[in-house]
């Protein structure tokens, strides 16, 4: 048993050390999965990797009712948090009173931030929305590998599958979601 399972073990049993425990843990894992997410947001992103870990551990230990069956269930909830910490933020920088649909103006470069990166980022959000409601462990793997950056063999650890059904999900999510995505731009 590892450590973070044998700690997630003991915060489930209401040890109010664990979390104090698991942070250490866990951290450097989490921040490497948000710098690599980050990596590929829109340039001009404010939201640092650091901060987004911050976020999503707060929003993960501060419901005190939270049980975690174990590390897989702990790193996906972790990945729907960094998924939905995202998700606000580009509804947020959309939103008429934030400037949304005003492009950014680099006066250095004089070149033009492109707003399309939110856009999509709350499209693919919709479309798995739509995905988990019938195929809910498919809509994890997208979570683990797009919003978090997580490799197929580390989201096959994650979700106890083997390294080619995590494949097999993430060719098939892929292939429904940009079907779903261009079928919602046709009507939209």
């Amino acid at each position: 048993m590892s450590d973070v399972t044998r700690i997630l073990e003991a915060a489930q049993q209401g040890d109010p050390t664990a979390a104090d425990q698991l942070l250490p843990l866990v951290y450097e894992q989490l921040r490497h999965l948000a710098a690599h997410k980050m990596a590929n947001e829109a340039p001009g992103q404010t939201l640092q990797p650091t901060a987004l870990v911050h976020e999503a551990w707060l929003r993960l230990v501060g419901n005190e009712n939270q049980k975690w069956d174990g590390r897989a269930h702990f790193f996906a909830a972790a990945a729907e948090a960094m998924r939905r910490i995202l998700i606000e933020r580009a509804r947020r920088k959309r939103a008429a009173r934030h400037g949304g649909g005003q492009q950014r103006l680099n006066l250095q470069e004089v070149d033009l931030a492109s707003p399309a990166d939110d856009d999509q980022l709350l499209s693919v959000s919709a479309a798995l929305d739509k995905l988990a409601a019938t195929h809910a462990v498919q809509a994890e793997v997208v979570k683990l590998r797009y919003f978090v950056g997580m490799t197929n063999v580390e989201a096959a650890q994650v979700l106890g599958l083997s390294e080619r059904t995590v494949k097999n999900y993430w060719a098939h999510a892929r292939v429904w979601l940009f079907r779903e995505i261009n079928a919602g731009r046709k009507t939209g």
